[in-house]
């Protein structure tokens, strides 16, 4: 996890959005066996959150956040900045549904942008001002392969994480003189909650090009997650970091 020199590590903290399940999860899991405080986020899976919380012995808190919401998440930061310095950002929430995009209606179409694209933006916009203080940070988005691939049916999920790689590029360049890192990791096919909604159609065009028989699993993304967030990747910024068992290469 990125280190601000005068804080001291045990008092530094990182926001997982939607870490109660599926890759979230996993990257709670993986920075708290690291040692670092974990705050993670649940929409409406409370028991899931309670459990990783138990699972990681004190170094994690589990608080409800509804991404619809334009004031929630910076009420959220605020609050966390009160029990130590959130230093990490991780934009790992979101949903997805399956339409053409023909059918999809108004309502459809702006929940999936709200959740997935502004959702992450108002949580940007909340801890940013705290990390600009501190001149240090570390924000990675969770896009997705459907984001430069055409899929049938993911008009609306594609484009909102699409997005998401275009508001990484951009804070990049905005945050990197005030000491703050913005990457994304993009994951290949991962077997969560999330995707037990795709059509067969396509989660078989998303591994059709794999050169990897095992595939991709959430805790190689949550790997990948928490190496971008760390000094190790000091140098490294505006990147887009695949992980998807050499799916795009």
């Amino acid at each position: 996890m990125s280190v601000i020199e005068d804080i001291a590590v045990s008092e530094q903290q990182v926001l997982v959005t939607g870490g109660s399940n599926g890759i979230g999860r996993a990257v709670v899991q993986a920075l708290c066996s690291a040692g670092h405080r974990v705050a993670l986020t649940y929409r409406s899976d409370s028991a899931s959150a309670d459990a990783v919380v138990k699972q990681c012995s004190g170094l994690a808190t589990a608080h409800h956040l509804d991404l619809a919401s334009r004031s929630a998440p910076k009420e959220l930061i605020d609050r966390l900045e009160q029990d130590g310095p959130v230093v990490g950002l991780v934009n790992n929430a979101g949903m997805q549904s399956s339409s053409l995009l023909a059918m999809t209606s108004d309502t459809n179409w702006d929940q999936m942008i709200d959740i997935n694209l502004s959702g992450a933006f108002r949580c940007c916009r909340a801890v940013l001002p705290f990390m600009v203080r501190r001149r240090g940070g570390a924000i990675v988005n969770i896009s997705s392969l459907g984001a430069e691939r055409g899929i049938a049916g993911q008009a609306g999920y594609a484009a909102s994480k699409a997005g998401l790689l275009a508001m990484t590029r951009v804070l990049a360049r905005e945050m990197g003189r005030r000491g703050i890192r913005v990457n994304s990791v993009i994951p290949g096919f991962v077997e969560t909650g999330l995707t037990a909604a795709l059509p067969e159609s396509a989660r078989a065009t998303l591994r059709a090009a794999e050169c990897l028989p095992a595939g991709t699993t959430a805790n190689s993304v949550a790997d990948a997650v928490a190496f971008l967030l760390s000094d190790r990747a000091s140098s490294i910024t505006g990147e887009s970091l695949h992980v998807d068992a050499g799916a795009s290469c």
